[in-house]
């Protein structure tokens, strides 16, 4: 096994993995000094592309924005989302995951369970990609969104779903939008990193959208916390960009050739 994937599983109860996503290259540059995994995620779809949901992102797309990202990556681990109907079956996930693995040279995949397709993770690992796993609320397979983990029902569901992704080989386990006291239960009934979002501090590690934390994205769910408020920043920038054109007082002598 990889370096990176076994200093991320040997993290577990020892350290808290910071996590965060990346698009593109220049804040992939930034992230790499911070952060011990960098997920280019599927997120991209609405946050970059307007669309109103996940699932209509293609992987030519995913590769496209895997490749920028990783080009900028010394340090964090690069993982890159398989976009929906990308992993339908064994085969087609093998030759995707192929795909995305060889052209953005990421270090692995993530997938989001869907309660059936832990045969599908095994053939990826055993062919030697590595895979992190995604569970609670799963953007790819739920349409509306619920916070998950509530009932015991859901709980017991949970706690399954997290013990055969690890039968199953992931790494690491996303647990997304699961209730605090279910989101505990999972950590400690694995031996393997949980990265939450939306679930509270006893994961091992966290993880959110950086244009949902920096301001940027408009969409600020209960689980976010914005940290600045971009926004705000670059407008003041082009307003004064603004004003300067149309003063003509740019570009000066400093500014031409």
């Amino acid at each position: 096994m990889k370096r990176k994937i076994l200093n991320i599983i040997n993290s577990k109860n020892k350290k808290p993995l910071v996590c965060l996503t990346a698009y593109s290259k220049p804040i992939a540059k930034i992230l790499d000094k911070h952060c011990d995994i960098v997920l280019v995620g599927d997120s991209l779809a609405t946050a970059m592309y307007g669309m109103k949901n996940t699932h209509l992102v293609d992987i030519d797309t995913m590769i496209r924005h895997g490749i920028s990202v990783r080009s900028n990556l010394t340090k964090a681990l690069c993982v890159v989302d398989m976009p929906a109907r990308s992993y339908k079956d064994i085969t087609e996930a093998k030759k995707n995951a192929k795909l995305i693995f060889n052209k953005t040279k990421c270090d692995a995949v993530k997938i989001e369970c869907n309660g059936k397709n832990y045969d599908i993770i095994k053939s990826l690992v055993d062919i030697g990609i590595p895979v992190m796993g995604h569970i609670g609320f799963t953007p790819q397979y739920f349409k509306k969104f619920k916070v998950q983990g509530i009932s015991d029902k859901e709980r017991s569901r949970l706690v399954e779903q997290a013990k055969k992704n690890q039968a199953a080989g992931v790494f690491s386990l996303v647990l997304e939008c699961i209730n605090h006291t279910t989101a505990k239960e999972i950590t400690n009934s694995i031996n393997i990193p949980t990265i939450g979002i939306g679930a509270s501090a006893h994961c091992d590690g966290q993880i959110l959208v950086t244009d949902d934390m920096l301001g940027l994205s408009g969409f600020y769910p209960k689980f976010v916390k914005k940290y600045v408020n971009l926004n705000n920043i670059i407008e003041l920038g082009i307003k004064k960009y603004k004003k300067e054109v149309i003063n003509r007082n740019f570009p000066k002598k400093k500014y031409i050739y």
